[in-house]
């Protein structure tokens, strides 16, 4: 349930306000600008986002609040969709517009204009860089080394040796091709650098490398942009109008089943305590508590679950132990 006020009093007052802001970040501002800024919008006592863009980037940035941020972590290792727009035959010093820009050369030290990029060329470079694939950082990352970011040691001239890691790239394709500029759809892994595939594929068709113009990040995990809300329209609406755009925290762990409890037993949970089988019914989706209860036997020990109350309201996140007990794991509070 989110608490609402309206926008005329309480302008400075925080509020225990709990839900998942899908947030369409504009460009030239960090993701933890645009976070603060959903956070003053909502009143928010409590907020965190997942999924950092860089300044220069756009796109789909979920922001937690409140109670949601116990559970922003299910979202870290989520698959992530992207469009970039490529400059071929240059370089950048951070691999992106925000760098110094320079000509790329090729081993023929051939200038980029003139050469000519086919579909039928540029084809079998995506499908080489798709699958399972080592990639290595880039040294304008966030990546810590002696407690300090790559990126940190960049700005001071310093490069040090990174460590190839491997990264997926499920889905790899060519949206359009303007002259050098060429425009990608991505849909990768977690830890997955855009700058530095975009200068793989520079490297691989021959023009010596090329730079990240535009990024914008269209889905991530379940979530995707058309779901979103950019900051302009959230200005525009009453505080009431903006506790709408929220989705509720359990949209954060839609890919466990759901066990509603007991009533006799959720007491228990919220006191910390182990549930046993007997007093759970397991529902693989929220909508077949109608059709009777299943059982426990698909169920392997660390396997997690969503927890509902018989009224289908949220308690948190727990996991099978292997005594095929429900321990919790992440509650929510409030009860």
């Amino acid at each position: 349930m989110f608490h609402t006020f309206d926008n005329a009093q309480h302008k400075s007052e925080k509020r225990p306000v709990s839900g998942v802001l899908l947030l369409d970040k504009p460009p030239h501002i960090s993701s933890n600008q645009a976070l603060q800024k959903a956070k003053r919008l909502f009143l928010a006592r409590k907020a965190g986002h997942t999924g950092t863009l860089d300044p220069m980037a756009t796109g789909l940035l979920p922001i937690c609040l409140g109670e949601a941020t116990k559970f922003s972590s299910e979202l870290l290792g989520a698959d992530k969709c992207y469009e970039a727009t490529l400059v071929l035959g240059y370089s950048s010093t951070t691999g992106d517009a925000e760098g110094e820009i320079s000509v790329a050369r090729d081993g023929q030290q051939r200038d980029v204009r003139d050469l000519h990029f086919e579909p039928g060329r540029i084809e079998p470079v995506l499908r080489s860089l798709t699958g399972a694939i080592m990639q290595t950082p880039p040294m304008y990352s966030a990546i810590k080394v002696r407690g300090k970011p790559l990126y940190a040691y960049a700005r001071e001239g310093v490069e040090l040796p990174r460590k190839p890691r491997e990264i997926h790239i499920h889905d790899l394709r060519m949206l359009g091709l303007a002259q050098n500029e060429m425009r990608i759809f991505v849909k990768c892994s977690s830890g997955t650098y855009i700058r530095t595939l975009g200068e793989d594929i520079g490297v691989a068709l021959g023009c010596g490398g090329a730079y990240l113009a535009a990024l914008r990040r269209v889905a991530l995990g379940d979530f995707d942009i058309s779901q979103s809300h950019a900051l302009g329209d959230l200005e525009e609406m009453t505080l009431s109008q903006r506790d709408a755009c929220l989705l509720p925290a359990d949209r954060l762990l839609h890919r466990y089943p759901a066990a509603v409890l007991a009533d006799g037993s959720v007491g228990a949970l919220l006191h910390g305590r182990k549930i046993r089988e007997i007093e759970a019914g397991l529902y693989r989706t929220n909508e077949e508590k109608d059709a009777g209860l299943a059982d426990f036997s698909n169920l392997e020990e660390g396997q997690r679950l969503r927890l509902y109350d018989g009224r289908n309201c949220f308690l948190g996140l727990g996991e099978v132990t292997p005594e095929m007990e429900i321990a919790p794991l992440r509650l929510v509070t409030g009860w």
